[in-house]
């Protein structure tokens, strides 16, 4: 059977797939930063965050097992000693809608964060805190702290 293209042009076609194929690869990986000591580490960028934090939230708040799994020993305590309102959601009520806003990410810190807005219904005001996500991916994303102030818009 004969070949359209010559070895020269198959040769070509195979680093053309290849060299796609690696950007693709490198574009799903994490991000990598120098921790203190120079050491490169790996870090989820923020489209990882975004979807994590919408699994995390979904639409009317996180479930038993995303508060006992996908939170920081930190917060969960503090969350436990809070009985006036949910430190989770900075919120009394459960939402009828949650939104996860941009996330930014500062590779140097190590901390990931958005917005979350939650919604009441229809005519109802809506609420915003800040919810804070570690960005080290040698672990499993964890929901590291929340701020229940709204975030300042300049």
């Amino acid at each position: 059977m004969t070949s359209f293209l010559s070895r020269k042009g198959r040769t070509a076609a195979a680093c053309a797939v290849t060299l796609g194929l690696g950007l693709t690869l490198t574009a799903a990986a994490p991000a990598v930063a120098a921790d203190t000591t120079g050491r490169q580490r790996a870090q989820y960028e923020a489209e990882q965050v975004h979807h994590f934090l919408e699994g995390f939230y979904g639409n009317h708040g996180p479930r038993p097992w995303e508060r006992e799994n996908l939170v920081a020993e930190e917060l969960k305590r503090r969350a436990g000693e809070i009985t006036e309102y949910d430190l989770l959601l900075c919120s009394q009520n459960v939402p009828k809608d949650i939104t996860v806003g941009e996330v930014t990410t500062a590779q140097s810190a190590g901390v990931g964060w958005a917005s979350i807005w939650l919604g009441w219904g229809e005519g109802q005001e809506v609420s915003v805190f800040t919810a804070y996500v570690d960005l080290d991916a040698d672990k499993p994303l964890k929901l590291l702290d929340v701020a229940c102030e709204p975030p300042e818009i300049p």
